[in-house]
């Protein structure tokens, strides 16, 4: 396997569709899917040494555009980011472990493959290895989707773009299949996945890519929580988790003026939740949620289309973004 290390994006864009090279971050999930037999070994543009991928840049509004080769420890220990975006610092904080946070980077995290275990046995052929099927629709989709959404029923795998939707972020991506470089173009992170095609887990052509994440400019008084249900405590994949932002009168003392709810592990793309969203509005800080929140909550089952594996999910979605909701608006049950 040939590894190439360019110093600029243009070289590692030409590279990448002249060779037909995959593209290196951190590497963790790369290194897992040639472990696994995901990927068959090939070469490989390491990322790292481009420097315009690296870092985060402010804007005279406050708000930030975070190159995509920065650490996802970065994103939950910068001091300025988990002040201007404590949604984002959470969700990023809660995932994986220490040394897998220092390591991975939050352009390889939106654009890993996903973590089905059929997909990772090579004894298997499914949508994604060139079969025409799902071998886990029919088998064992125990950590499968709650809402189905299309063919492929693996959940998509990033935590940090439940966040990053949750804060209507847009992705920056380089890279046209021409090999010239031919600029950038912006799409909002959303639009990175597409549950319509199972045999990919996000958009982007291999010959692209992901430079940057922008986030808008803060919004003040800015309460928010991260949730996750897992099968364990320690480093492990979710079963469901919620990002919740709430934007509060009265630097955060007040009534929720606007609020974002998004959830993942439950849906080949990360999901708004706009009916909790919008019963949200008019909440109080240190306060139960009210009837109106409770019906938005249970409400929820109607999103949901569970395989015969996943039904379990269903409740387990509610309570997830029920416990997250109350996180953020600071209300302790007795």
């Amino acid at each position: 396997m040939t590894t190439t290390r360019p110093s600029d994006l243009d070289t590692a864009l030409a590279g990448l569709e002249a060779t037909g090279a995959r593209p290196r971050a951190g590497g963790t999930d790369l290194t897992a899917c040639l472990a696994h037999g995901v990927l068959a070994p090939g070469p490989v543009v390491d990322l790292t040494g481009v420097p315009t991928l690296r870092g985060i840049d402010w804007r005279k509004d406050g708000s930030a555009r975070v190159g995509a080769l920065t650490s996802v420890h970065e994103l939950s220990a910068d001091p300025r980011l988990r002040e201007a975006y404590p949604a984002l610092a959470r969700t990023a904080g809660a995932l994986a472990t220490p040394q897998i946070r220092g390591a991975a980077t939050l352009g390889g995290n939106l654009l890993q493959r996903n973590r089905c275990w059929y997909l990772r046995n090579p004894a298997f052929d499914c949508f994604q290895t060139g079969g025409d099927s799902c071998p886990a629709r029919e088998g064992d989709h125990l950590l499968g989707v709650v809402v189905d959404q299309g063919p492929c029923v693996a959940p998509h795998p990033s935590t940090v773009a439940v966040a990053l939707v949750a804060y209507d972020a847009v992705a920056e991506i380089a890279g046209d299949g021409t090999g010239d470089g031919a600029g950038t173009r912006e799409r909002p992170v959303a639009e990175l996945y597409d549950a319509t095609d199972p045999a990919r887990d996000h958009v982007l052509d291999p010959s692209q890519v992901l430079v940057a994440v922008s986030l808008p400019a803060p919004t003040p008084g800015e309460r928010a929580a991260y949730l996750r249900a897992t099968g364990r405590s320690r480093a492990e994949w979710p079963l469901v988790e919620a990002t919740v932002r709430l934007a509060c009168a009265d630097g955060g003392e007040g009534p929720v003026e606007s609020a974002a709810v998004a959830v993942g592990g439950v849906a080949r793309t990360p999901l708004r939740l706009p009916e909790v969203e919008n019963a949200l509005v008019g909440a109080l800080p240190g306060a139960e949620p009210d009837a109106a929140v409770d019906e938005a909550l249970e409400g929820l089952a109607d999103l949901c289309s569970p395989l015969p594996g996943t039904r379990y999910k269903v409740p387990l979605l509610r309570d997830t973004v029920r416990a997250g909701v109350e996180q953020a608006l600071g209300f302790a049950r007795a």
